[in-house]
């Protein structure tokens, strides 16, 4: 027996490797109130057909994870399951009322508590426990970013904090904390699947994420929803709907009320004009942001993503991404200078992205050397792995060889990206 293709298949086509698969189906299974005890060993036994149908709360997880019921999967059931009642999955996660399964439709999960546990009484203890794994899921999305299990467990979290809606009573600001929570960790899924590029799961996460928010009444998640459905448009390059969305954001009261997502929506807008190439309208929008920014208290409470990445580092790589696509390549590498000695040493994710732009601004005033040297300093794993890097490096290769076709540093970098690849990952 070869063992299970199908599953293989559907695990290459998704970019699961044998640890990511085990770590989302865990995700799933935490989520629905389980221990995640998958390990990829697990999964190795699925893949060599040692087992053949995996256990019942195994199952359900699959299908979450893979959307689709799990015989297309490639699982065969064993012949002493033929006369046990068929599993419905819906059972698994039903809605326990009206309004939860509302929200559960919005979030794409549903909640797994039976109706008569339903209670306990909610707290902002609960609350505060599930944004203490929020913070764990961004420290983890900055030193990597792009990959699908963040996105996976993204998204298994704001089914956590719906599951919690269903579980027992909660007074209303408890409640619309929950929602909120749920709202920024679907938020999180969706930025997850923008830097991984898989810009059609990005585009789901935003309808349920911006449905979560309006419920949760928290301006702050509806600004990061929207600043990321202009960044979502953006890396799509459709530049109208970016500024669109990201107007929506800019409007929000938060903006208006705190100079740091003021900041932050003007430094968002600059790197669309970018795109537009309207060079007065970025460096207005520039202009606005640092003002901003200078303005901004730096000792006000504010959500843990804002706190985690929008400084005067991002600030500078957004302008290196608006000045490079205007072409104002001498610009560019100083925005992007400011923004490597600025960076925070967690910030991986960011630093490869700003070397690799870094590389093309070198190379777009001719300095072939330094920029293939620069390109060359991103480490290989896990930073130039990134999707987002491995373009940015690909375009850089082909911008090179049409700069200098037959130049050494050309040489010197088909070689390395040639060692790159039969180098074990």
């Amino acid at each position: 027996m070869e063992g299970n293709q199908i599953l293989k298949q559907r695990m290459d086509a998704q970019g699961f490797t044998q640890t990511e698969l085990a770590e989302a189906v865990n995700a799933d299974l935490r989520a629905a109130g389980y221990e995640g005890t998958v390990s990829d060993r697990t999964v190795r036994n699925w893949l060599t057909g040692k087992t053949r149908w995996p256990h019942q709360r195994q199952r359900a997880a699959l299908e979450a994870v893979f959307g689709c019921p799990v015989n297309e999967l490639g699982f065969v059931p064993r012949e002493d399951s033929s006369c046990s009642v068929p599993e419905d999955p819906v059972l698994r996660r039903r809605f326990i009322s009206a309004t939860t399964g509302a929200a559960m439709a919005a979030a794409g999960t549903v909640s797994t508590a039976p109706a008569y546990a339903a209670q306990a009484r909610i707290g902002m203890s609960d609350v505060q426990r599930l944004l203490s794994k929020f913070a764990v899921l961004i420290a983890s999305d900055h030193r990597h970013g792009g990959k699908r299990t963040i996105e996976t467990q993204a998204s298994a979290l704001a089914g956590e904090a719906l599951a919690l809606q269903a579980r027992g009573s909660a007074s209303q600001r408890v409640r619309g904390a929950l929602y909120g929570c749920a709202a920024s960790f679907t938020s999180s899924a969706m930025w997850a699947a923008i830097d991984g590029r898989r810009f059609d799961a990005a585009q789901r996460h935003f309808d349920r994420a911006s449905s979560l928010a309006s419920m949760s009444g928290d301006p702050t998640i509806q600004f990061r929803i929207w600043s990321h459905a202009g960044s979502l448009f953006r890396h799509m390059a459709r530049p109208a709907d970016a500024l669109a969305a990201n107007d929506v954001a800019r409007r929000l009261p938060i903006a208006r009320r705190d100079p740091m997502f003021a900041s932050l929506g003007h430094a968002r807008h600059a790197a669309i004009h970018g795109l537009t190439g309207e060079n007065r309208a970025v460096r207005q929008a520039l202009g606005h942001a640092q003002d901003a920014l200078q303005q901004a208290d730096p000792g006000e409470q504010r959500p843990v993503w804002m706190n985690a990445f929008y400084d005067q580092a991002e600030l500078e790589s957004l302008a290196l991404a608006a000045y490079l696509s205007l072409a104002a390549y001498e610009e560019a590498e100083a925005h992007a200078h400011r923004s490597l000695a600025l960076l925070r040493p967690e910030m991986q994710r960011s630093r490869a992205i700003t070397t690799a732009r870094l590389a093309h601004a070198q190379l777009g005033q001719g300095d072939i050397e330094p920029a293939v040297a620069t390109a060359m300093s991103i480490p290989a794993d896990p930073a130039g792995q990134h999707p987002r890097v491995t373009t940015m490096l690909d375009d850089f290769g082909n911008a090179l060889r049409i700069t200098a076709p037959s130049s050494e540093p050309a040489r010197t970098w088909d070689q390395y990206t040639r060692d790159s690849r039969r180098s074990p990952q």
